[in-house]
């Protein structure tokens, strides 16, 4: 942060700390640091983590208010997810799921406890439609814009290298794992590809011989896999038993873990994977995350998962929930603000290229901005690919085909409410 900056926060943190108490801004994650998801989701929390340990080390808080970013554990299982939420809502301005099943479980019960969701490019695509999910937020791009990225590095910008090509999506079978398949099912209709759902069972994660012998049978030209956890290193593990090129195996963010490809190490060298940060080993935040974190002994990580996507992953999320924050601060004049105040901050960010400089993180998340109507804000991203020792960026930046994906997420938004009416809505005109 420049010394302007600095400036004009600690200003703010001195207006707002008058009125701030002894209340803190309470935060909780529904993290999984157990079960067979805890290899991925523990680096991605420890970030969350240590960017509001800075904050609070370093600036007192948000705005002069402490940050209290606390855990509930689930183990990433829908009903221990549900059961963490009716634990925390009672004095939480937000709530952060942390899975697909449990971010669609708790979606209704928000219209009614009005507390905003922050699912990070995760949940349901149409929750960009903030007209409709008015507490919902995925920012900063969805599952579907995800699939549109993936889809244009393989067969170019407008997709017409993919005609009369194979494409097998692996997936998890679950709620995650199914949801590309609106816009996936859409773009093999319209663009003229054969689209090959195979699915994994949780139970099938770390054995999956019975479909990569389908994909052996079926040789397709492309494999892109929407995989979590133990699923990621059973694929991979998979791929190069059956000999599968990797330059033509592609995933989505959640399944480019460092630690996955270190399974197959060099093996695995070609692999890529789309995703909305990269990790940046020079950037200036990491001073500040070195000075009042690590040396004082306050994190969970470690040297190599500080240099990696994932814990790199987790310190944008909360950055960005901190910056969603300021916003409401700012708007409401008060440093102890409201779930409903912190719903305008999330629908108010403008994360410019100036202002990722004045936070020190230029290079780790695309410039975005969010409104009323876009929860989402679609920022974008970059193709990580795996050199046999970690993963590199291997693409300019990449942009999803909004005039396809917009369509979609009114029509889908508009299909869940009246399937859940009477559901709220917002005009935002």
């Amino acid at each position: 942060m420049n010394y302007t900056a600095r400036l004009a926060a600690a200003a703010m943190a001195a207006t707002f700390a008058a009125s701030a108490g002894a209340q803190e801004l309470n935060l909780p994650n529904l993290s999984y640091r157990t079960g067979p998801f805890a290899s991925t989701g523990t680096p991605v929390m420890n970030g969350q983590a240590d960017y509001f340990t800075m904050l609070n080390a370093r600036d007192g808080g948000i705005g002069g208010v402490k940050v209290n970013a606390y855990e509930c554990e689930t183990g990433y299982n829908t009903e221990k997810g549900v059961e963490c939420y009716e634990k925390t809502k009672g004095d939480a301005i937000v709530t952060q799921p942390w899975s697909t099943g449990i971010t669609l479980q708790v979606l209704p019960k928000t219209n009614v406890d009005k507390i905003p969701i922050l699912a990070p490019g995760y949940g349901f695509s149409a929750m960009a439609d903030g007209e409709v999910f008015q507490w919902a937020f995925n920012m900063p791009a969805s599952y579907w814009d995800g699939a549109s990225m993936i889809l244009k590095a393989l067969g170019g910008e407008d997709m017409g290298g993919l005609k009369g090509k194979k494409i097998a999506f692996l997936h998890l079978d679950h709620p995650f794992g199914k949801e590309p398949l609106p816009y996936l099912e859409k773009k093999a209709a319209d663009v003229g590809f054969e689209l090959l759902p195979i699915p994994v069972g949780l139970k099938e994660m770390q054995n999956q011989s019975a479909q990569w012998l389908q994909i052996r049978r079926e040789r397709p030209d492309f494999v892109i896999m929407w995989g979590w956890g133990a699923m990621n290193t059973g694929a991979l593990t998979e791929a190069v038993k059956t000999k599968y090129p990797m330059d033509q195996f592609v995933g989505i963010w959640w399944s480019g873990h460092s630690d996955d490809l270190q399974v197959v190490g060099q093996d695995g060298k070609g692999y890529r994977a789309i995703s909305f940060n990269a990790p940046v080993e020079d950037a200036p935040v990491w001073a500040d995350i070195q000075k009042y974190v690590i040396e004082p002994g306050k994190t969970e990580s470690d040297e190599e998962q500080r240099g990696e996507v994932f814990y790199q992953r987790g310190l944008v999320m909360s950055m960005m929930l901190a910056e969603g924050i300021r916003a409401a601060q700012e708007e409401y004049g008060t440093g102890n603000i409201s779930p409903e105040q912190l719903r305008w901050g999330l629908e108010n960010i403008e994360l410019t290229a100036e202002r990722l400089d004045e936070l020190g993180m230029t290079g780790m998340v695309p410039p975005f901005s969010t409104s009323c109507g876009d929860h989402t804000g679609h920022s974008g991203g970059w193709m990580l690919q795996w050199d046999g020792a970690k993963f590199v960026k291997a693409s300019d930046h990449l942009q999803e085909n909004r005039d396809e994906i917009a369509p979609l997420e009114v029509e889908k938004a508009e299909e869940y409410a009246a399937a859940n009416a009477p559901w709220p809505t917002q005009d935002c005109n």
